[in-house]
């Protein structure tokens, strides 16, 4: 891993505790992250080097893939860490930081290497990318470069705003805006099986292929989040981002090499082409919304959406939403893109169904043959893993045709310890490489699709269908038959 001083803005928030921190611990113990590198957490609250260090063994201790113990190893691990207080509006503050980051780029021959990492709000990017300046932390002879986490903006105008101020500072080449879900084992498999097996690509077209469903459900509700998901909902929450994104790499074609600036135009080219909503009935005809009331997940009860703390009691924001998504291009056109995303669901999963055409039944028309379409599913979350459904003849019986299965479980392998998402990006960014970050243009496009439909959802309330806590989100949004208990796949889309 290059060489670089991480600094963490935000440092004592849930973010860092539970994702950056078991991170960087994980990339240590693989060798990832040799010895030339220094962690500085930035955070308002004071916090002595003592006192964060200790805050970072639990963290570790609670959420790191690897086991943790005060040993030699972990304090050597640890010396590379430090704090300092820091408000992110006084300039002063970054000039202090300046000394400390240049104190430790000497201790541990760094290189001049700074890779800023805002986990904050978003409103705060371009105040801390201009106080970085301001403040002389740009002046170094190595390189810059910033993460930003989602939500980057509320809509596209914002977005564009936000990005105008980060771009007076940084270069577009120099900013890393994370979508974790691009971090996943089996996301960044998704292009490898596609392209690297002869039996799937020449099929991966509109001639063989009905429709695509993906599925990202959560069996939580907005926990301590109310205040900012009242504002935001599922659709600019999941909907612009890990939904969006999901679809791109299902629908990209073949780059040309693999470079990230290649890989990344085959996904703009996707989002030019989806099929944008021209009026509110459009909208309303391809796209359905919900919003969970009181009811039962695993056996226990739990409150509405609008009696979540921080959250308004007459709310009208949506915590389930599904659309029909059409990309059209010469290799889509006509196949439907099923995405759906909802909290308070039954099952926490994340999964992508490729479901192909039906052979031609003039050979199977008994009632004893049960055609099913097949099916190719990537597991994403919580299990890893493929799944493919064919069809066969049932053993010892007059030619029955069945359904089986090929179950391919990444995590059930003995000794698989798959690096998290998290891991994955540090470790591309301190290497410059931007190949599973989204650029400004799928940025700037994918919010020009979601606003249709948020400009016609804002126009009737009507339209919000309530379900209940723990089922798979409003009736009019089931579409029957398929696997069993994920109620996307095979069937209408119910009008």
């Amino acid at each position: 891993m290059t060489s670089a001083v991480y600094l963490i803005f935000g440092a004592t928030g849930d973010l860092a505790r539970r994702k950056l921190f078991p991170a960087f611990y994980a990339l240590y113990r693989e060798r990832k992250l040799g010895d030339r590198f220094a962690v500085i957490g930035l955070a308002r609250r004071p916090r002595t080097n003592e006192q964060f260090r200790e805050d970072l063994h639990e963290s570790i201790q609670e959420f790191a893939r690897y086991n943790v113990t005060k040993d030699e190893q972990w304090e050597s691990f640890a010396e590379h860490f430090e704090y300092m207080s820091l408000d992110i509006n006084n300039v002063d503050g970054f000039r202090q930081l300046r000394e400390l980051t240049d104190k430790l780029d000497d201790k541990f021959d760094v290189g001049g290497n700074r890779l800023f990492y805002l986990a904050l709000a978003p409103e705060l990017f371009g105040g801390v990318s201009h106080n970085l300046k301001a403040g002389g932390m740009l002046d170094a002879s190595g390189w810059n470069r910033l993460v930003i986490e989602k939500p980057f903006g509320y809509d596209l105008p914002s977005a564009e705003k936000l990005n105008a101020e980060i771009r007076q500072v940084f270069d577009e080449q120099d900013v890393y805006r994370i979508d974790h879900y691009l971090g996943k084992e089996m996301v960044q498999n998704i292009n490898v099986v596609r392209f690297a097996n002869t039996f799937f690509e020449p099929l991966w077209n509109n001639k063989y292929i009905s429709n695509i469903q993906i599925t990202l459900s959560e069996t939580v509700g907005v926990e301590e989040r109310g205040g900012y998901y009242d504002r935001s909902g599922a659709l600019r929450d999941m909907g612009q981002n890990h939904m969006l994104q999901m679809l791109a790499v299902m629908a990209m074609e073949p780059p040309s090499r693999l470079h990230p600036e290649d890989i990344r135009d085959e996904k703009v080219k996707v989002f030019r082409s989806l099929r944008g909503f021209q009026t509110a009935a459009e909208v309303r005809a391809n796209t359905v919304r919900g919003q969970y009331v009181s009811g039962n997940v695993k056996g226990q009860q739990v409150p509405g959406y609008r009696e979540e703390d921080s959250v308004n009691p007459e709310s009208t924001t949506e915590t389930y939403f599904a659309a029909r998504v059409f990309v059209d291009n010469f290799r889509w056109a006509g196949v439907p893109f099923y995405i759906r995303t909802g909290k308070r669901s039954p099952v926490k999963t994340t999964e992508v169904v490729v479901e192909f055409k039906n052979v031609p039944n003039n050979v199977y028309l008994s009632r004893k043959h049960r055609l099913e379409p097949n099916l190719l599913v990537f597991r994403i979350n919580p299990m890893e893993g493929i799944y493919f459904k064919i069809n066969a003849k049932r053993p010892g019986s007059e030619g029955t045709v069945i359904p089986v299965a090929m179950d391919f479980c990444q995590s059930c392998q003995v000794g698989l310890n798959t690096p998290e998402a998290y891991e994955r990006l540090l470790y591309d960014a301190a290497r410059g490489d931007s190949t599973y970050f989204t650029r400004w243009d799928e940025v700037a496009l994918a919010w020009k699709y979601v606003d249709k439909i948020a400009s016609a959802w804002g126009e009737r309330t009507e339209d919000l269908h309530m379900y209940a806590a723990g089922t798979w989100g409003p009736e009019r949004g089931q579409r029957t038959g398929g696997r069993g208990r994920l109620p996307v796949v095979a069937g209408e889309w119910s009008a």
